[in-house]
């Protein structure tokens, strides 16, 4: 059989990072000598290339531009491998593969992304097993096929559909959750993938559509008991703003304040494309179901449903760079494109 070639693009974060003994300092390590580090993937079925940034990033300063590169790359070497795997730091990783999900359109081949709590080089590091594994699920085949060909999020056992993935935990090894969607496979004694969970592949003759231009004139425009209407002003008066992601309370509830609705109002009819998210980690916006909803819902809020707030940042952006009407726009961003919300 024709070993999977798999190619690992390393961005920077913790997962590549080894210790100086001298100094005791972190530094990042040359992923070309892998099996030095790592030398249980000889034993993987696969031969592994890598490629990595000349620069490697702390995962606070990713931005779209890194989302740019990392998708030509993919796009660039999309012919000669079988799987990809994005090594980047976990602090931003659900934006940052969320943001990928929407780029990659007609994906029709694994990428995984992964990271680690604790340096590769660190005795008790969880790098090692989310590097391992991440290797095995992009290589799995069923019927001649690669058994994932979407783009997801493995950590600590579980893999997730990436866009339904948010960071919970800073300090725990098990740092992501997906509280809306299950996870698509749970690595154990055995590798096992819940294949009614998948995304189906695209068709055989689907040329895979990168997807570059996006538009980060967004804000995230989370609600607080107390929040005032000089706040809520300047926000909306940000100079070129196009998007709001807007976190209400629970099932997607707001002030009901004759200023708030006008001034929401005012920025939906001046083109300003506002999306309705939950603050809670897990359930969805039900527009109307409360009083509270109900004059967001007319004047035309965005329901986000079930969205994480990291993929409601990266499929504004994405959508928004697609120039998609106003007329069209709540229609599209209400509708699944990467399985990233319920229908």
């Amino acid at each position: 059989m024709t070993k999977p070639r798999i190619l690992l693009i390393y961005t920077g974060g913790t997962i590549g990072m080894v210790k100086d003994y001298e100094t005791n300092a972190l530094k990042a390590f040359n992923f070309e000598q892998l099996l030095d580090r790592v030398p249980e993937l000889i034993q993987l079925h696969c031969t592994i290339d890598t490629y990595s940034f000349k620069e490697p990033i702390d995962s606070s300063n990713m931005n779209t531009a890194y989302y740019v590169t990392i998708a030509e790359v993919i796009e660039s070497k999309y012919s000669e491998f079988d799987g990809f795997l994005v090594l980047t730091g976990s602090d931003t990783m659900a934006y940052t593969s969320s943001a990928i999900s929407f780029m990659l359109e007609n994906l029709a081949k694994p990428v995984i992304f992964t990271g680690s709590q604790l340096p590769i080089g660190h005795l008790r590091t969880d790098a090692k097993e989310n590097l391992i594994t991440s290797i095995e699920i992009a290589c799995a085949t069923k019927d001649d096929k690669p058994v994932i060909s979407e783009v997801c999020l493995y950590f600590e056992y579980k893999l997730y559909r990436a866009n339904r993935t948010t960071k919970v935990n800073a300090e725990q090894f098990e740092a992501f959750a997906s509280l809306n969607y299950p996870p698509l496979a749970e690595s154990g004694v055995h590798l096992h993938f819940n294949y009614e969970l998948l995304l189906k592949p695209v068709t055989k003759n689907s040329t895979l559509i990168v997807r570059k231009t996006l538009d980060n004139n967004i804000v995230v425009l989370k609600l607080f008991p107390g929040i005032t209407e000089e706040v809520i002003k300047s926000i909306i008066n940000i100079k070129n703003l196009k998007g709001i992601v807007l976190e209400t309370y629970g099932s997607g509830n707001a002030p009901t304040y004759p200023w708030f609705i006008n001034l929401l109002e005012k920025a939906i009819k001046s083109g300003i494309q506002i999306v309705n998210v939950t603050q809670c980690v897990g359930g969805s916006v039900i527009l109307g179901h409360y009083e509270t909803s109900v004059a967001l819902k007319r004047i035309q809020v965005i329901d986000g449903k079930d969205i994480t707030t990291e993929s409601a940042v990266a499929k504004l952006m994405y959508l928004l760079g697609e120039k998609i009407s106003n007329t069209e726009f709540k229609k599209v961003f209400e509708k699944p494109l990467r399985g990233e919300l319920d229908f």
